[in-house]
This record gives structure tokens, C-alpha cells and sequence, in this order.
């Protein structure tokens, strides 16, 4: 089986279930707003956690998704609802919902970008003192920022307002199990050491971004520390003295960005032989984004031969050459080490290969957008000019990235780029339906995020390596939506336009009519109009002219309250206009043609089309000889609808019935029986309702004709069609009737001859 198309297991599917249907399932709607649990309910933390983390995500990444404003109250009492392990993101959680789960007895909290929690939430952490092992306030800037008042009366409040203090006094004292603690991109002011004192037995710790000018403090965990992360942190040789001494350390993280601002510390082979000798437990180190200061390299014969090796002994990089072992890691991304031959370590990221690339994707995402957008941009040149031989990883990388960072423009647009060549036909057949739903997702989340034009473009482009409409059934309304809200807004790229009107068009052919009905509703007959209307004005038949009709044609199919629409939003006007306008454009008058075939099918609305403006157009086109039979087809069978209401019916002097008539009989003699055809027809229910009835042979003739054609020229799709509507009786019936003209009963026998001849070399004889 393909590698990622197993199913989502039963408990991830339970639980999205519940969340989208929190009162169907577990909770119930006091006075109408706030969310309750059902008093019967008792729930694990395996359950618990997977809920709240889960509700996260569906926020974040499902713009469909409701959030409820009392979720978090629902584990405020930990006798029905445990939590133990949670994940929180950005602007989903308030101060209220950590206060309503204080209760609770957390293990690991991770806070993540969380910039409404203010030192209220502080105090909250403090109930979870007793239990804490692993805690991240990674990017909460204002975690330590209370509200003050400085005048203390209500009159001085509302001259001034709330003011933002820094809360100095805050410490971790207390939480005597914390071993894990991410403080990355605390703000300034907070004084870390007094801040971590408390702890006594620190294993990781994370002060990403911050500037400390003394780590001194740290040696108190010289025999607990294993991890330590300063990204970003400009550093001296008084620093690594002191990280030399965190003689535990496995991992250790001092990269940067090397285009945020202006570092004086520059990387000596002296620093790299300092960590090698002195940490010898060393598995992981991260020294991306440095510049050396002088040359580390070793010039290696090998490596013209292209062999390499991660044995320490034939390292590139002399330093590394006294390592024990190879490292699990080793971050070299944007650094001139990457580029070597023999690199000490299983796993490298870089921007030397793909595999390095990808690394470092995996490496950053979570925690460094501004480098993961760089990493994703060099994925982006590889799928474009090489051919990418991690595809699926590469592709759960992107999504994961384009999930993560909805909001984050740079990593947005280089994401939706590369997504475009990783998901077209060369590399199909690689990737599981899972897999590709989940493509289109991030592109739709993209879409909506952004009205910026790369970002549209790119996911447009993208949409159009899926099958559609069934890849993209299972989000039918949203990208739709989507689409003519593009085609909606005042201003247009011309390029997004000409792709975005042709997935409208995609979107509503070949779909069940309840699908075009609801995208009638969205207002998508009237956006095609004024697209018409623009184009008219500038004189223009360019693709989106010719799309937008032929869009309008699908959606009108067997669709009366879309062929209404039309009418009533000047469709036949513009029809006209356009006829005058581009006399010559024949795929233009075929789609156009082809629509109107739609409406006259409707009997309601056959009256709109009986002036004599129109028929005499229509009867014109009956000589047409654009795109084949094409116009001269559909003109007349909008024409054998009409006559099919009877004289009676016909309201106009001139062009007089009779003549008219004549004109059909002429238009339809002249066809060639072995016409190929520019059309597709999902049910002959229109046509055959032209049968049975006398009042018209000509309309009777038109059906039959039409018949004829489809089932000699393509039998294998329409002779199937054709018996299973039960057109067959409807042709006998018609031989017997005297109204019938003979050369019409003579095409009647030819259809149902041909017809049991395909039954025939179709039966099933296999025993």
C-alpha cells in the first residue's frame, strides 16, 4: 500500500467528530451559550488531551471550525475531564481558559506564541507547580506584562488607560519537578537568573532571541543540563567557557540568523576543538547561520572521487576529528561547512542537497519561521529544476510548515510554490488521496489568509494539478466560495483571473445538480455576467470571455433556477452584444449556444425567449458553420424546444412559424451523421421528451437526429445511456405514430438497430 494512505485511526476520528458536534456528543448548551459536560461523563487524559490539543489545531488550520468561547471550562473539574499533556498555540487561549483548567494536575504545558496571556496566567502556572516536568512560554511577549492603573480612581482610568507593567517578581520557585523549560523570545527586562534559581534540577533549557550578557548561573545545572538551546543569543568567549563547563550536555543549539542583525562573535576552530574535548556526551549541535573566522577545512583526495564518510576520522572539518562518535546531528545551514565532503554526523541540515534542505525544514519549523521560509525557498529551486526524491516527506514537511504558519506571508508564498511542483502529474502517482487532501487544505487555508497576488496565484496554480471537480468534491462549497471571492474583488491580476475562471468552470461540470443549485446561490451566475461585461467594455474575447461562458453553460445544465438567473441578470443582453461584437469568435458562439440550449429546456422560461430579436438571431445561426455543426446544433435544438409549446405558443408576426420550421428542416439535412462532437450530455431526458408528442415532427426530427449521431459516433458511452433512460420505447412508440415524418422513423430504426447490435456484442457469454 501507498505510504501514508492508511486511515486515520479510530480515536483521531472520534474525537473530530466530537469537537465539530460538542453538543451532539458530549456536552450540552446552558442558557443557550455556555458549553457543559453531561454529568455522566468521565474521561481519561489520553482522551482529554487529545480533545484539547486537537481543538487547537481545528482553530488554527480549519477556517470552517467554530471556536466555542467556554471550551476550556468543560476540564475545569478534574473528577470528570484529566488533562496531562497539552499544547497550546497563539490566539486561541486567554487567560480565562488556563485559569478554568487550573484544577488540573499538568505534566507538560506548552504555551506557543500565546501573545494574549498576560501575568494573570502567571499565577495560573503556579497551580500547576506540583506537577510540572516540561514547560514552553515559547514567544508569549506579554506574559510579563500586568494591566496597572496608575491613578487608582475611576475619573484618572479614563484619561488614562490601562498601562502594561513588567512583573519583576515572579519565579519558579515552587515547581520542584520542572526539568524542561522553553523560554525563547522572552522579552527584555525579565532577569532570567533570579527567574530560574529556584530549580534544582534543570535537563533542558531554551532561551532562544534572548541577549544575556553573563550565563554564569547556568553551572548550578552542570550535572543535569543535557540540552541547551541559544539561538540568536550573541555570544563571547565568556559564554563558551561556561557552556564548555556543561560537561552532561548531549544537545546544544548556538546557530542564528544571519540576516537578523549584526553579531561580533565570529566561530574559531578553537571554539569547535573547545566543544568537542570538553563535552564529550555531545550527539547533537546546531552552529548555523555562523561564519568562521578562519578556514576549518581539511582538503580531502577523496573528495574528488565523490565518496564520503561520517567517520570522525576523515572529517572535512578538522575540529570534529577528535569526536568519539559521529553526531545524530549536526546544523550547518547557511554555513560554507555544509558544502564538504565528510561530514561527522548521521543527519545534516544545510543548503548544500535536498536531503539537508529537508532537514532543516524539520529542524525549524516550529520555532523559526524566518529561517524555515529560506530552507522551503531552496526546496521550492529543487522541485523546479531537479526532480525531488523525497517526495513525500518533502510534501508532509510543506504541509506541516503551511499549517503551522497560516499567517507567516514569506513562508505562504514559498510554501504554495513549491506545492505546485510537487504535486503535478510527474509526481501523481506517489502520493495517497490522504495526502492530497491535505494538499488542498493548506492551499484553501492560503487562499483565504492572503488576497495577496502570489499567494492566489500559487494556490490557483496548485488546485489545478488535482482532478477536479472529485478531488476537490470533499471541499466543494469552500473553494468555491473562494473562487468568486477572487473573482469578485475590484482589482485583478489578469493571470489569477484567466486560472480562477477556469476552475469555476472545471468545478461545475460533470457535478450532481444539488452542487450547482447551491453555487447558483453563491452568487456565481451573476460573478461570470460581470466578468462578460468587463471584457465586453474593453472589447476583448480572451480566455476568460470563453470561460465564463462556458462556465455558465455547465451551471445552467438541467439547473432551472440557474437558467432563471440568468435571464433575470440581463444573460440574453450580453448574448447579443457579444454575437454583434465578435462575429468570428466560433468557440464563443458554441458556449453561448450551447447555454441557451439550457434554458429553452426550461418550459417557464421559453416565453423570455419569444421576440423577435431572438428568434431571429437563433434562426440565423441555424446556418452557422462555426466550430462544426456546434452552433447550428444547439440554435436548433433551442428552436425544437420552443416549437414543441405549439402555434399557440408562438407570439411574434415575424419571422413567421412555417418558415422558421423550414429552416430547421434545411439546417438539419445538411449535418454530417458522422459529426465528432464538442459536447457531453449526462442525460438524454431533455432530448427525449421531444418524442412523444406530434405538435412539432420538426423538434421530433432534431431528437432523433441528435440520437443517431451520439450513440453511432461514441456508442460505448451513449448506448448504455440510452437504454438505461428508456429511450427505446419511446422510438417504437414514436415509429407507429402518423404524425411522425418518414425519414425520422427511418433514423428511429437505425438508433435501435444499433443499439441491440451493442447490446448484443456486449452480453457477458463467460460462464
Amino acid at each position: 500500500r501507498m505510504a501514508s494512505d492508511s486511515p486515520e485511526s479510530l480515536m483521531r476520528l472520534c474525537t473530530d467528530y466530537c469537537l465539530r458536534n460538542l453538543e451532539g456528543t458530549l456536552c450540552y448548551l446552558l442558557d443557550n451559550q455556555t458549553l457543559r459536560l453531561h454529568p455522566d461523563i468521565f474521561l481519561p487524559s489520553e482522551i482529554c488531551d487529545k480533545l484539547v490539543n486537537e481543538y487547537v489545531e481545528l482553530v488554527k488550520t480549519d477556517s470552517i471550525f467554530e471556536p466555542h468561547e467556554s471550551f476550556f471550562t468543560l476540564f475545569s473539574d478534574p473528577r470528570s475531564t484529566r488533562l496531562a499533556r497539552i499544547h497550546l498555540r497563539e490566539q486561541i487561549v486567554q487567560d480565562q481558559d488556563l485559569e478554568a483548567i487550573r484544577k488540573q494536575d499538568l505534566v507538560e504545558l506548552y504555551l506557543t506564541n500565546c501573545e494574549k496571556l498576560t501575568a494573570k496566567s502567571l499565577q495560573t502556572l503556579v497551580s500547576f507547580s506540583h506537577t510540572l516536568i516540561s514547560l514552553s512560554l515559547f514567544g508569549c511577549c506579554n506574559i510579563f506584562y500586568e494591566e496597572e492603573n496608575p491613578g487608582g480612581c475611576e475619573d484618572d482610568c479614563l484619561v488614562n488607560p490601562t498601562r502594561q507593567v513588567l512583573v519583576k517578581d515572579f519565579t519558579f520557585e515552587g515547581f520542584s519537578r520542572l526539568r524542561f523549560l522553553n523560554l525563547g523570545r522572552l522579552i527584555d527586562g525579565v532577569n532570567v537568573e533570579s527567574l530560574l534559581r529556584p530549580l534544582a534540577a534543570l535537563a533542558a533549557l531554551d532561551l532562544s532571541g534572548i541577549q544575556l550578557s553573563d550565563l554564569g548561573f547556568l553551572t548550578q545545572w552542570k550535572d543535569t543540563l543535557v540540552s541547551l538551546v541559544l539561538y540568536n543569543m550573541d555570544l563571547s568567549e565568556e559564554h563558551i567557557q561556561v557552556i564548555t563547563q556543561l560537561h552532561k550536555l548531549r544537545h546544544l543549539d548556538i546557530s542564528r540568523d544571519h540576516l537578523s542583525s549584526y553579531y561580533k562573535f565570529k566561530l574559531t576552530r578553537r571554539v569547535l576543538s573547545l566543544f568537542v574535548e570538553h563535552l564529550g556526551n555531545l550527539s547533537s549541535l546546531d552552529i548555523s547561520g555562523h561564519t568562521m573566522l578562519e578556514n576549518c577545512t581539511i582538503p580531502s583526495m577523496e573528495e574528488k572521487m565523490g565518496q564520503t564518510s561520517i567517520e570522525p576520522a576523515k572529517s572535512s572539518i578538522a575540529p570534529f576529528r577528535g569526536l568519539k562518535r559521529p553526531l545524530q546531528f549536526l546544523g550547518l545551514f547557511e554555513t560554507s561547512l555544509c558544502r564538504l565532503a565528510h561530514i561527522p554526523a548521521y543527519k545534516v541540515s544545510g543548503d548544500k542537497q535536498e536531503e539537508q534542505v529537508l532537514n532543516a525544514i524539520e529542524a525549524y519549523t516550529e520555532h523559526r519561521p524566518e529561517i524555515t521560509s529560506r530552507a522551503i525557498n531552496l526546496l521550492f529551486d529543487i522541485a523546479r529544476i531537479e526532480r525531488c526524491s523525497q517526495l513525500l516527506r518533502a510534501l508532509q514537511l510543506l504541509i506541516t510548515a503551511l499549517r503551522c504558519h497560516k499567517d507567516d506571508k514569506n513562508i505562504q508564498v514559498t510554501g504554495s510554490a513549491a506545492l505546485f511542483y510537487l504535486t503535478n502529474s510527474e509526481y501523481r502517482t506517489e502520493q495517497s488521496v490522504r495526502l492530497r487532501r491535505q494538499v488542498i487544505q493548506v492551499v484553501l487555508n492560503g487562499m483565504e489568509a492572503y488576497q495577496e497576488v502570489t499567494v492566489q496565484r500559487n494556490c490557483c496554480l496548485t488546485l489545478c494539478n488535482f482532478s477536479i471537480p472529485e478531488e476537490l468534491e470533499f471541499q466543494y462549497r469552500r473553494v468555491n466560495e473562494l473562487l468568486l471571492s477572487i473573482l469578485n474583488q475590484s482589482r485583478q491580476d489578469e493571470s489569477i483571473q484567466r486560472i480562477a475562471v477556469h476552475l469555476c468552470n472545471a468545478l461545475v461540470c460533470q457535478v450532481d445538480n444539488d452542487h450547482k443549485e447551491a453555487v447558483g446561490k453563491m452568487g456565481f451566475v451573476m460573478t461570470m455576467l460581470k466578468l462578460i461585461q468587463k471584457k465586453l467594455a474593453d472589447k476583448t474575447c480572451d480566455q476568460v470571455m470563453e470561460f465564463s461562458w462556458s462556465a455558465l453553460w455547465n451551471i445552467t445544465d438541467e439547473t432551472p433556477d440557474n437558467c432563471e438567473m440568468f435571464l433575470n441578470y440581463s444573460g440574453m443582453k450580453l448574448f447579443l452584444e457579444c454575437l454583434k461584437e465578435f462575429p468570428e469568435k466560433q468557440e464563443l458562439h458554441r458556449n453561448m449556444l450551447g447555454l441557451l440550449g439550457n434554458v429553452a429546456e426550461v418550459r417557464e422560461l421559453r416565453p423570455q425567449l419569444m421576440t423577435a430579436q431572438f428568434i431571429g438571431v437563433f434562426s440565423n445561426l441555424l446556418e452557422s458553420k462555426a466550430d462544426g455543426i456546434e452552433v447550428s446544433y444547439n440554435a436548433c435544438g433551442v428552436l425544437s424546444h420552443i416549437m414543441f409549446d405549439g402555434p399557440e405558443a408562438w407570439g411574434i408576426c415575424e419571422p413567421h412559424r412555417e418558415e422558421v420550421v423550414k429552416r430547421m428542416w434545411a439546417a438539419i439535412q445538411s449535418w454530417d451523421i458522422n459529426s465528432r462532437r464538442n459536447i457531453n450530455y449526462r442525460s438524454f431526458e431533455p432530448i427525449l421528451r421531444l418524442l412523444p408528442q406530434g405538435i412539432s415532427p420538426v423538434s421530433q426530427h432534431w431528437a432523433t437526429w441528435a440520437l443517431y449521431n451520439l450513440v453511432s459516433v461514441y456508442p460505448d458511452k451513449y448506448c448504455p445511456l440510452l437504454i438505461k433512460e428508456g429511450g427505446i420505447p419511446l422510438l417504437k412508440d414514436m415509429i407507429k405514430m402518423a404524425s411522425a415524418r418518414q425519414e425520422t422513423k427511418e433514423m428511429a430504426r437505425k438508433v435501435i438497430e444499433h443499439c441491440s447490435n451493442f447490446k448484443e456484442e456486449n452480453m457477458d457469454t463467460s460462464r
